[in-house]
């Protein structure tokens, strides 16, 4: 729930800060002297057919066309790690000529830690790069998906008889 929470969060923040700012807004003259009445009445009729042209409603809220990559990094590396070393380190006190199976223990728990621990971080890198790059390809697909409906929209409003920049 706490993932699916905060991804609609991140979504939603994606679009409406990001998103925004790669799409402009489109500006309509009345060239052959249309009235307010007449602007209104057009613009919504070019609203609904630009949107049956591309699929592409700006009205609605955006939403991914792809949910996010999952989280590698699980939690508890070091101590996972830790405690696998300790295994191996107390399997190797065993083993060796003092017989040391504590000091064993003890050498392989901090140099599991410290691995587990690094390789823990380097998923967290990892997931926070694959994240960010699927921000990106999300803001990019909207862009593309509004930046053609301004098209269509703003070629039925010149059809029309506006200019529109």
């Amino acid at each position: 729930m706490k993932v699916h929470v905060c991804f609609c969060l991140s979504l939603i923040l994606i679009f409406f800060v990001t998103g925004y700012a790669f799409t402009q807004e489109i500006i309509i003259y009345p060239a052959k002297g249309q009235s307010n009445e007449q602007l209104e009445k057009d613009k919504f009729e070019c609203y609904t057919w630009a949107k049956g042209q591309t699929g592409f409603d700006p009205m609605e809220v955006p939403t991914a066309t792809a949910p996010p990559p999952e989280a590698q990094a699980g939690s508890g590396g070091a101590i996972k790690g830790a405690a696998a070393g300790a295994i191996v380190g107390a399997a190797a006190g065993g083993i060796s000529k003092k017989g040391n199976v504590g000091k064993g223990a003890a050498y392989g728990a901090g140099a599991g830690a410290l691995l587990g621990g690094m390789n823990q971080a380097g998923k967290r890198q990892e997931d926070e790069r694959r994240q960010q790059q699927w921000e990106k390809e999300q803001v990019a697909q909207y862009t593309q998906k509004r930046n053609s409906y301004n098209r269509a929209y703003g070629a039925c409003l010149e059809g029309r008889g506006y200019t529109v920049k």
